[in-house]
This record gives structure tokens, sequence and C-alpha cells, in this order.
């Protein structure tokens, strides 16, 4: 392996100093931990008693799930806990016509989708989403605009029933978890602002998870996005065994929208359990779906995706629509599938008699966004973080699937693009499978790998060294060539490997240790130096938690 030279050093100047005065401002933050579970965003005064009450229940995102909590089980979560929780709240899952939605991924941006649609024809909407980006607030948005609930809302609530949850952790005997109680006030501030749908995701898997207490008569449509390799633990270790709990959201005669595509003995199970339950099933997978990406626009600072959304889908229910040139803010071909299945269940919910108008579901589509889904920093906010002229990009994948789709996007929307990744995990996930799927690209400069709080805590984060370890070996495992550069020394490379003539191939990538805004420095010079007239993209991913990060040095 040719080793490449050392252009300069950077350990000779101050580790945060820049010429953008607003770099500066951002130093005392740099290293700052996420402030609890509920939030990474320093909430008001206000709402200083519910957090502290939060902080005292059980938090599962920061812990982790035990073995088998989420399969219909002697392990399993109790429902019963949320059943009598909801029963002294006096029931207020059934004030309003709920859409219940799992799957392992696109279950948020679904649920977006949908909630989006359904605002757009003016019904008076929640959605119920997990987990947040800075705010615990994102987790329910209200009413026609679709805003987070406000601090003012969520406080008052929490006061008006915290009588009645107060009793029920004391007859719990303290077994209640944030999650639930959570979900409880939701589904109460739901009933209490008379919200005509709730779009609610499930947590985990479905059959055992908090949410699953809708009754059929409560319940208008449920959802399954897919099925990936996602809590196995969790979930019972197979994907059979996921798709099992998952299944546990399909109600009585309800109909059910499967996203897809799935493996077919996956979809087979869950078709059983749908036939079981005499649920008519209607498929954004189905031949009869032709919807298709076209093309992206970038005139803007804001990229958009144009997609055609046909669907003719004939087998339990008849839904059709046809829908051409619709532009989504939300990018990805995974993110059109998710469209696709929202649209679905629109079309369900026409099927059952509301009125949802194909303008309204254009509309709905087109003005959907959800925080870290290749989500765009504005030249405004890159100077903010001391890097004019840099594109940086946020995604929060952590899966192969969404590695997959993640690179899936920018080889399509940014083809001859040359990216440094800026990567931080939980110490759950499948660091060497997504390591795998990113260094596949064979478009990487480097790698800036770095760490931040999980759930407000260190307890689930992965260490840096030990997340570039396993990338180091799935480079080893590739044939790839790296180069491993220590944390104490900051160096810009320039690559001199040379080239077989008219063969485009990928460079030595360069590893690197570094704090998060250190990286988003390094990253941003690395492909100062190294893209010449090819367009660079610092991308941040690996987590929600890292996407959090960043935002908050904006914020800050």
């Amino acid at each position: 392996m040719k080793i490449p030279s050392i252009v300069r050093s950077l350990t000779s100047r101050p580790r945060y100093r820049h010429k953008t005065p607003l770099f500066a401002k951002c130093r005392p933050f740099l290293d700052a931990p996420l402030r609890s579970f509920s939030t990474a965003l320093p909430e008001s005064q206000e709402m200083k008693e519910f957090m502290e009450y939060m902080e005292k229940l059980k938090n599962y995102e920061k812990i982790g799930v035990p073995r088998g909590a989420g399969t219909d089980s002697d392990d399993g979560f109790d429902l019963g806990r949320m059943r009598r929780l909801l029963h002294n709240l006096g029931n207020p899952q059934s004030k309003f016509k709920a859409v219940h939605i799992a799957g392992t991924k696109g279950k948020g941006s679904t649920a977006a989708f949908l909630s989006s649609i359904l605002r757009a024809e003016g019904y008076s909407v929640g959605c119920y989403t997990s987990p947040h980006i800075r705010t615990i607030r994102e987790r329910i948005t209200l009413g026609t605009a679709g805003e987070p609930v406000s601090v003012k809302a969520l406080s008052s609530h929490f006061h008006l029933i915290k009588e009645d949850l107060d009793t029920a952790v004391k007859l719990e005997k303290g077994h209640l978890s944030q999650f639930e109680v959570f979900t409880a006030l939701a589904f109460s501030l739901f009933a209490e602002e008379k919200v005509q749908f709730a779009v609610i995701e499930a947590g985990l898997g479905g059959a055992r998870d908090a949410t699953n207490v809708l009754t059929n008569s409560d319940l208008a449509v449920s959802v399954i996005t897919n099925i990936g390799a996602e809590h196995l633990a969790a979930l019972g270790g197979s994907l059979e065994s996921i798709a099992v709990a998952k299944s546990g959201i399909i109600k009585e005669r309800r109909p059910l929208v499967l996203g897809g595509p799935f493996l077919p003995h996956i979809e087979r199970i869950i078709r059983d359990k749908a036939l079981s339950m005499c649920s008519p099933v209607v498929s954004a997978s189905d031949p009869g779906n032709r919807s298709g990406l076209k093309g992206f626009s970038r005139a803007c600072e804001i990229p958009h995706q144009l997609c055609d959304i046909l669907l003719l889908i004939e087998r339990d229910l008849r839904v059709f629509i046809e829908l051409f040139d619709v532009q989504l803010r939300l990018l990805g071909s995974h993110q059109l599938q998710n469209a696709a299945t929202a649209t679905c269940a629109a079309l369900c919910l026409r099927d059952q008699g509301w009125n949802l108008s194909d303008t309204s579901i254009r509309a709905g589509l087109e003005s959907a966004f959800l925080l870290g889904r290749s989500q765009f920093l504005t030249s405004k906010e890159a100077e903010m973080l001391g890097l004019p002229g840099a594109t940086i990009m946020l995604d929060g994948a952590h899966t192969k699937e969404s590695a997959h789709a993640l690179m899936d996007m920018i080889k399509t929307a940014y083809p001859e693009a040359r990216l440094v990744l800026v990567v931080a995990m939980a110490n759950d996930k499948d660091h060497l499978g997504f390591a795998r799927v990113l260094l596949s690209a064979g478009c990487l400069e480097a790698v800036c790998f770095t760490e931040v709080d999980i759930a407000g805590d260190k307890t689930r984060t992965t260490s840096s060294s030990s997340l570039k370890d396993s990338w180091v070996q799935a480079c080893q495992e590739m044939g790839g060539d790296f180069l491993n550069c220590k944390t104490a020394k900051y160096e810009l490379i320039e690559n001199q490997h040379t080239q077989s003539a008219g063969k485009k191939g990928c460079e030595s990538v360069l590893f690197f240790e570094s704090s998060l805004l250190a990286s988003l420095r390094l990253g941003n010079e690395i492909l100062a130096a190294k893209s010449g007239n090819q367009h660079g993209i610092i991308v941040v991913t690996g987590s929600l938690h890292i996407v959090s990060a960043v935002l908050g040095l904006l914020e800050r």
C-alpha cells in the first residue's frame, strides 16, 4: 500500500480557532452532553416539574430493551399496566380515530406523510412518534398546523392528569416506564384537543408495544412499513419473530396497509395474520403500483425529488390514484415507497367515507418534512458552524438497510460527489454491517468517528475507537485501503495513489477520531483539498442522536 503524503498539519494552530467569528461561539458547547432522555434542548422553567417527573421513571431508551420484551410471550412487556393507566384517564384512545404504524424502518416518515395529507384536507390531527431529535415535544404534533405541542399545552395537561399518573405509578409499584407514561399523556392530550385523527407510531415491535391498546373500534387503519433485522434480541431473534411481533397491531376487520417490499415468507406471515382477523390488505408493493422516481431538483437550497405515484390495487380493497410530478422534500427511493404507503392508507380512509381529495393527498405529500432524514443544512446554517460554502447533510441512518437507502439517494442525486462521513452510533447496532454498506459506495474520502450521548446518557454510546475498529475490519475484509490517523494528529492528507487510465475508483479512505465540531471542520478541509471540481458532501450519520447534536450546535 502506498502511503499518502502529509500536506500540512493542523496541530500547530489552536484546535477551535477559525476565521469565521461564529465558529468560536460554538466552543463552549462542543462537548456539552445532551441534558436528559427527554430533551437535548433546554426547556423553559415551565417544563421543569414535568421533566423531573419523567426522569424518575424507567427509561428503556437509555438502558436498552430487555431480551424478548417486544414479543407476545411471558417475556414481553405487560400491556395490562398500560390499559389500567388509560382506564384511570377515561380511556382517551377511544375518543378519536387512529392509524397505527409499525415496521422496522420508515414508520416516522410514513406517519409524517399521512399526517400532512390529513391536515391538507383540513382535519385536526394528532401525531405521536419517537424518538425525537431536539425536544420531547416533537413526539406530539397537534392541530391543523402540525407543530410540536407547545410548552404550555404539554405542561398544563401534565398537571391536569398528574394525580392520576401518581396513582398509577404507585399502583404499578414503579414498573411504569417513561414511554408508557408519555404515550398515555399523548393519548389524553389528543382526546382533550378533540383531534379527529391520531397517527400513532409503535415504539418497539407492535404486539407488546405501549401503543397497542387500540381496539378495532378505535382503529381506522393499521400499517406495517417493512421488516428488517433490528432489535433482534428484544423481538425474538429472527425476521420471522419480528414479523409476528409487528403483525400484533392488526385488528379484526380493520384494513391493513403493507409498505414493503417484503421477503415472500415474511409477507406470508403477516397476510396469514390479517386473514385470521378478517382484515383486508392493501399493499404499496403490489404489481399495480407503478410509482417511480423521475429525478432531483437542486435549483434551491432545499432539494426535491420529482416522482409519479400511480397506484392501482385490486386485491382485498380496490384503491386507485394517479399523481404525476409530485415534488417530495423527503429524498430517496425509500421515501417514495413511504409516500406510496401513506397514500394507500389515505385511500383506505377515503374508502371508509372520509373526504380526502387527490389535491389534498398531493399537497400533503409535498409539504411533509422530518428533521434528520436526508436533511441538507442551508448555506446560512453551514456558515453558523464556521463552514462557509460546505454542503452538509444530516441523516439518522443506523442499520444496513437505511445505509443502503442513504447511499442510493446520494448516488442518484449527486452521482459525482465525494463524501466525508461523520459517524457516531449506539452500541446495540450492527456497526460492521453498517460500515460494509457505506464503504462499498466507492466515493469516500474520509470517515471521522465521534461520540454523542444516546438518550442523554453515555450508557449506550459506542466509543469512537471501537467504532473505528469495526470500520477497519470491514475495510480489510473488502480488500480496501485505509490510512488510520491518530487522534492526537489532525492532519490533512493528499492522496498520491495513481489510477489506471480511464478507471474510476476509490482512493484510500482516511480514518480519524475527533470531537463532533472538529470532525465537521476536518471533513470540510479534506473535501476542499481533494475534491477538486467535484462536489463534496459532509454526511453526518449513524444515529438520530448525532443529528440532534449538530442541530444543537446551531441552536447554541
